[in-house]
């Protein structure tokens, strides 16, 4: 019986990550950090509302024995790259930090496939960039998961160019094959499952999971 800690459980992933936790008797809390309180009552759930500005402030109510970052937003959704920034890269590094002064055996990190921190490409080098920062800090357990498409029903509607290509994806998703096959689409909740399955596992070292290997370890 442990305690797990979410951030970003309003999220695709994240919200299917928190179901999965509350139902779980392996845990006996979940903690999540937001902005602002979710809609969801369990006996496990402890919500804590915190300003993200003053992340190190809370360091206090992340403890236990996993920290789950599925953080993560769009240039449409936050057109502030300052902003874009914080929420992608610097958060999820301070985080990785409070975990290792805190003792928290496992903080499990939600990527994106082709994360490269020299890649031309501003998303994939962002990506890139946390995972080269999170590794430095020294975490005794590191999971990165770096998941193609996300697909899955998402709290934002007017997502249109998400939903063309989910469906584009069911239609050449059987068309890649062998080393293709970590292009496919996946779901959000198999990612959730994954790291669910993963944080039940005692080992010690830094693990990338590409988007094939996470849907065979879900």
């Amino acid at each position: 019986m442990a305690k797990a800690v979410i951030v970003g459980a309003s999220g695709l992933v994240g919200n299917h990550l928190l179901n999965i936790l509350l139902q779980s008797a392996a845990y006996k809390e979940v903690a999540v950090l937001v902005r602002k309180e979710l809609p969801v009552q369990h006996p496990k759930l402890k919500q804590v509302v915190i300003d993200f500005e003053q992340l190190l402030a809370f360091g206090k109510d992340i403890n236990g024995h996993a920290l789950f970052c599925c953080l993560g937003s769009t240039r449409k959704k936050t057109p502030d790259m300052a902003v874009y920034q914080k929420i992608d890269r610097d958060y999820p590094l301070q985080l990785a930090q409070i975990a290792l002064k805190n003792g928290i055996a496992q903080y499990h990190l939600v990527s994106a496939l082709g994360a490269n921190a020299s890649a031309s490409n501003f998303y994939r080098k962002m990506k890139g960039e946390v995972e080269a920062d999170v590794q430095q800090v020294g975490l005794s357990c590191l999971h990165i998961y770096r998941p193609s498409l996300l697909t899955g029903d998402r709290s934002e509607k007017n997502r249109t160019a998400e939903k063309f290509a989910s469906a584009l994806f069911k239609l050449i998703n059987p068309l890649l094959v062998g080393s293709l096959k970590k292009y496919r689409s996946i779901p959000a909740v198999t990612v959730a499952q994954a790291m669910y399955k993963q944080s039940l596992i005692k080992k010690e070292g830094v693990f990338i999971h590409l988007s094939d290997e996470i849907k065979e370890i879900a």
